[in-house]
């Protein structure tokens, strides 16, 4: 069976739905987390994976709507995509997001949005860090999001002693699970920060034990004009063009 993996959606429904068009029809969608924050369309991004029934958890920004973070905790152009989006947000809306669990196990894949030791706060940035989480999933694969940058980390044991090195995911380029433990991060589908302006995702396939990684293009000047018309932080609205 194949899944769907997205992350960091952020409000960005046009990114949502050309990932959406380009994935597989039978691969259900799991989702890691900041369905909203930083994007114009939050509300439509929520409504859109609720007709989907998407297993989803909770990220930070999700956490920061509902004022179970500080919202002093994020940077100044952060917090003002928070205090805009708290006052877009449907009751609907709202119910479903305080619904997403902080962490989910299904079969060999664990998902949560940070980290599986701090689940909504800490990046996964490099190896050193990866490595130290291992401990913290007892399951083979474990997939995150948060950093916005698709990776691949790999714990392998040499000698008795653990090593875990960092694969630079490439599009079109599925990687073998393998016998070892995985961190994996998909990218992000709103707002990616590689320097490719693209919509990321992830197909799991579990049947051939393979992860494949993809980009889409969508209309990042509608999504601008649209964050421009709310008076959303300019920084954040031209990062969409550069992928930063």
């Amino acid at each position: 069976m194949r899944h769907t993996i997205l992350s960091d959606i952020h409000g960005n429904l046009q990114a949502l739905e050309a990932v959406l068009a380009d994935a597989p029809p039978d691969a259900p969608l799991w989702c890691l987390g900041d369905i909203v924050g930083y994007g114009p369309n939050p509300n439509e991004c929520i409504e859109r994976l609720r007709s989907l029934d998407v297993e989803c958890i909770v990220g930070n920004h999700d956490w920061a709507v509902m004022n179970k973070v500080d919202v002093q905790d994020f940077n100044p152009d952060a917090q003002l995509s928070v205090r805009w989006t708290q006052d877009q947000l449907s009751p609907e809306s709202t119910e479903y997001l305080e619904s997403l669990p902080v962490r989910l196990e299904n079969g060999p894949f664990t998902l949560v949005h940070g980290s599986p030791r701090e689940p909504i706060w800490e990046y996964i940035l490099y190896p050193p860090t990866a490595r130290l989480n291992f401990a913290h999933f007892d399951t083979p694969y474990c997939f995150v999001g948060h950093t916005h940058v698709p990776v691949l980390f790999r714990l392998h044991h040499r000698s008795d002693k653990a090593v875990c090195e960092a694969e630079q995911l490439l599009e079109g380029d599925p990687r073998l699970l393998g016998d070892g433990r995985l961190i994996v991060n998909p990218g992000s589908v709103g707002q990616p920060r590689d320097g490719d302006a693209r919509a990321s995702y992830a197909i799991l396939d579990a049947e051939e034990a393979s992860i494949e990684y993809r980009r889409v293009a969508y209309d990042i000047t509608q999504v601008q004009r649209l964050m421009e018309e709310a008076d959303l932080p300019r920084r954040n609205i031209m990062r969409l063009s550069y992928g930063w």
